[in-house]
């Protein structure tokens, strides 16, 4: 019997994927765990496998095109069978030639047939120039082409630099997701704010003493915030909870996601166990979840089981903001810059190293007192660190 392929749920809110590119053509041979087919979702970029070996056929969607999880995208024929079954009612054959053949690629910057490392923005940007991604030097991590290095090509198919768009005419899954998700986010979690100024000088001379060991050179405040938010949690399960069904769940693990600004939009990877890490794991971690991400080959398992997330806005000078919760979290902490100001102690003036704390909460989840005592609580780990250096 032939092999449906089907578009695969690759995360909880997943509705439907995008066909990004065909890697096999109709009448191919395909062999089970092979890839023959990229998607996209809100959340990643990741290859496809064969369910099974055969014959590929009855290729129904075209690239580009967006189909509901579950749906039958194309067959594995067995040996022996010649045609495809038909087409379901509803769905439309898709025209053989709206298939390419799959591109041979030989990039330098990995093993021969391998395509090269760029973002999707990247490879659609490159598609509607008809620039080879192969042929750029990219500037992302490990030779990555981003969408600024397709830009700078500065031409279009024609090879002339006249009315070469300078953004993509539409926006990607992963920000259109974006946009959902944070307005329904804001539309139905009744949001609340507390702020704290934290006093960030014994953050700072953790980071500073800690980056002089052996393996930890490339800890980041971050990193430390990471580690310093899961204590937290640890303390505080009622924030580290969702609101779901009518009611309050409780997380079983604490996973700290971690805001990435990326071409697309915005991605949260995921650190699981956070509570659970040395901060040399917590960095490694941190490392290749925000390399994946810049490079868009996040796996459906960085980008899941979140439980509280950390957005840090410190490295572009801003002083405070408060972000939109991450639904279904409960609870998300904005982090302001690390600024010297002026501060009273003991009566005197002091210049210190501040920093804006600021937290949403999910007021169905987290009332005030609770939220105000877990402010408190990352607050104290912030100022005195006890027990959590290394």
């Amino acid at each position: 019997m032939p092999t449906d392929v089907i578009m695969p749920a690759l995360g909880m809110a997943q509705e439907s994927g995008k066909i990004l590119r065909w890697l096999k053509s109709e009448g191919d041979a395909v062999e089970q765990g092979a890839p023959i087919m990229e998607i996209e979702t809100d959340k990643v970029t990741v290859e496809i496998e064969a369910p099974a070996s055969g014959t590929l056929a009855g290729l129904r969607v075209p690239e580009g095109a967006d189909v509901p999880v579950g749906g039958v995208v194309a067959v594995i024929l067995a040996p022996g069978e010649k045609t495809p079954p038909e087409t379901p009612a509803g769905v439309e054959p898709m025209v053989t030639a709206q298939v390419p053949p799959p591109v041979q690629r030989t990039s330098g910057r990995g093993r021969a047939g391998r395509r090269p490392l760029a973002s999707p923005k990247a490879r659609r940007l490159a598609a509607e120039r008809g620039v080879d991604v192969a042929a750029l030097a990219g500037s992302g991590p490990h030779g990555a082409v981003l969408a600024t290095d397709v830009e700078s090509t500065g031409r279009g198919r024609d090879g002339s630099t006249a009315g070469v768009p300078r953004t993509p005419p539409r926006l990607g899954a992963i920000w259109q997701r974006m946009a959902e998700r944070t307005t329904q986010s804001w539309q139905t979690a009744p949001h609340f704010y507390l702020s704290r100024e934290v006093d960030a000088g014994r953050l700072e001379a953790w980071r500073a003493s800690t980056r002089k060991r052996a393996g930890y050179e490339r800890v980041t405040h971050t990193d430390l915030l990471v580690k310093l938010v899961a204590a937290a949690l640890s303390e505080h399960p009622h924030v580290n909870a969702q609101w779901h069904e009518g009611g309050i769940v409780a997380a079983e693990e604490v996973n700290v996601g971690i805001a990435v600004a990326v071409d697309d939009g915005l991605v949260v990877p995921v650190v699981h166990a956070a509570d659970r890490l040395e901060l040399r794991e917590v960095t490694a971690r941190r490392e290749e979840l925000v390399e994946a991400a810049r490079t868009g080959t996040l796996r459906p398992q960085d980008v899941g089981g979140g439980t509280f997330t950390i957005s840090n806005l410190g490295m572009y000078g801003v002083d405070a903001f408060s972000a939109v919760l991450n639904g279904p979290q409960a609870a998300i902490l904005a982090v302001g810059r690390i600024a010297e100001r002026v501060v009273a102690i003991d009566g005197h003036p002091e210049v210190r190293s501040m920093s804006i704390f600021t937290v949403s909460f999910d007021h169905r989840v987290v009332d005030g007192a609770r939220g105000a005592r877990f402010l408190g609580t990352l607050a104290d780990l912030v100022e005195e660190p006890a027990g959590l250096v290394p």
